[in-house]
């Protein structure tokens, strides 16, 4: 049986890593890796409460996103877009389904492969869901400051030259 997702509950859910008072932290306050998990933490958890009525997880969002705008698109290519493994992208595909979100469909030209698309209801939930999304990620920003638009730019290059070192391929792409 499938595990359902319980709507967003700002009184049981988990807080996101939060400083704790006297404690030592050692080389952890150091490491970019653990303030952008700790800032990873803080935004699924406002993400969760912008988007708790339709249960959509930011994975959720991102895969409705990737479906809409690639119809037809087969789950392995999904599974790679969101780095995923493909049983992952199965469940997730499963539970979008399951909400009449996205269905699969025969692939006309190659009868082994299946695509995957929106429904007409899953466009309509992915439309609100956006608004929701894009309110909520505009808020952030602007509650950064002059910082807000800078973080972008700069969250795409970390990923970028921590992919590099992961694989120990470059992008070719010039960095600033």
């Amino acid at each position: 049986m499938p595990r359902h997702r319980v709507p967003a509950n700002t009184e049981n859910q988990t807080p996101p890593i939060t400083r704790i008072e006297g404690l030592d932290y050692g080389v952890l306050d150091e490491l970019t890796g653990y303030a952008l998990r700790r800032a990873q933490n803080a935004l699924y958890v406002d993400f969760d409460r912008a988007t708790a009525q339709w249960q959509i997880s930011p994975q959720r969002f991102a895969a409705l996103v990737l479906i809409d705008r690639n119809p037809g698109l087969a789950q392995t290519k999904l599974s790679e877009a969101m780095g995923i493994n493909r049983s992952g992208a199965m469940r997730l595909v499963d539970w979008l389904e399951l909400r009449k979100f996205a269905v699969r469909a025969e692939d006309p030209v190659d009868a082994r492969r299946w695509g995957i698309a929106l429904t007409p209801h899953g466009a309509r939930v992915l439309a609100e869901v956006t608004a929701a999304v894009c309110a909520h990620d505009d808020a952030l920003v602007e509650k950064m400051g002059a910082n807000g638009a800078q973080l972008k730019p700069l969250l795409e290059q970390l990923a970028v030259v921590a992919t590099e070192n992961a694989t120990g391929h470059t992008s070719g792409r010039e960095r600033k």
